[in-house]
């Protein structure tokens, strides 16, 4: 059984850069043909898929975000790690990271095989 965990700062000011990591276990964020994803869900609305990291490094991010998203990874510790630069009030929202068998740059939940619990982050001064 795969177990995802997101940590990071749950408020982070505005211009500032979010950083969130998520730490797996049950499995390898390096096993073949798995995609990790970020999701994000703000107050009141739908699921946004953000971007992922494949299991062989490649990144992949949603048009929407791409000048202001990075996301990388460290095997040794088998985590993978968000970057969002310049937040605003609008980034606040519940993060989750999710893995999926064929990385999929989807919002729909039954697409992934497993999720983190989520953590909200705030954007405010």
């Amino acid at each position: 059984q795969v177990q995802l965990q997101e940590s990071g700062p749950g408020l982070v000011k505005p211009s500032q850069t979010l950083s969130l990591t998520c730490s797996v276990s049950g499995g390898s964020i390096t096993t073949t043909y798995y995609g990790w994803s970020w999701i994000r869900q703000p107050p009141g609305k739908g699921l946004e898929w953000m971007g992922a990291i494949d299991y062989d490094g490649s990144t992949y991010y949603s048009p929407s975000l791409k000048s202001r998203i990075s996301i990388s990874r460290d095997t040794s510790k088998n985590q993978f790690t968000l970057q969002l630069r310049s937040v605003t009030p609008e980034d606040t929202a519940v993060y989750y990271c999710a893995t999926s068998l064929i990385l999929t740059a989807t919002d729909n939940r039954d697409e992934y095989d497993y999720w983190g619990q989520g953590t909200q982050v705030t954007v405010s001064s």
